[in-house]
């Protein structure tokens, strides 16, 4: 299965200057717990942003100028690429970001981990895609502190076949 995992403002805000910009302690909790012990796939911007393959994950990087090879972390082109690289992976796949990584992957997603945190961020450069069209909230989790958060957990719509 592959999965997005996220965090994003009211306004759809991922990041701006290259940056995330919110910081909320115990939020990233949820990113580490699930994506520990899995596969992330990044792009080169949100690599650079954390400066070093996550311990105890594999990462995928998808990257046209930087090539970084490391006992957990392979580098690929293109997002066609990293699909191939990664077919018949036993582990979960969880798509990391960036904005255009995540654009690319979304019709492969099957699943969305989504932290909607209360504010708004009027100066955000990098935007979360519209897909609440094909995907139907079946959890959700609700926390309270100075910037209060929601998860989200979304899968993609079954279409019946008539």
């Amino acid at each position: 299965m592959i999965s997005a995992i996220v965090a994003m403002s009211k306004n759809r805000v991922i990041g701006r200057n290259g940056m995330i910009p919110w910081r909320i302690k115990g939020e990233q909790k949820r990113f580490k717990e699930l994506t520990t012990g899995n596969v992330i796939i990044m792009g080169r911007k949100s690599y650079d942003e954390i400066g070093h393959p996550l311990p105890n994950r594999n990462t995928v990087l998808i990257s046209r100028s930087k090539k970084v090879e490391t006992e957990n972390c392979h580098t690929v082109s293109t997002p066609f690429e990293a699909l191939e690289y990664l077919r018949g992976c036993d582990k979960n796949i969880y798509v990391a970001g960036g904005a255009s990584v995540y654009k690319d992957f979304m019709p492969f997603v099957d699943r969305i981990y989504l932290t909607v945190v209360d504010l708004e961020i009027p100066d955000g450069d990098r935007f979360f895609p519209e897909f609440e069209r094909e995907f139907e909230v079946v959890d959700s989790q609700r926390v309270e502190g100075e910037i209060p958060y929601t998860y989200y957990i979304y899968d993609r719509k079954i279409i019946a076949k008539s």
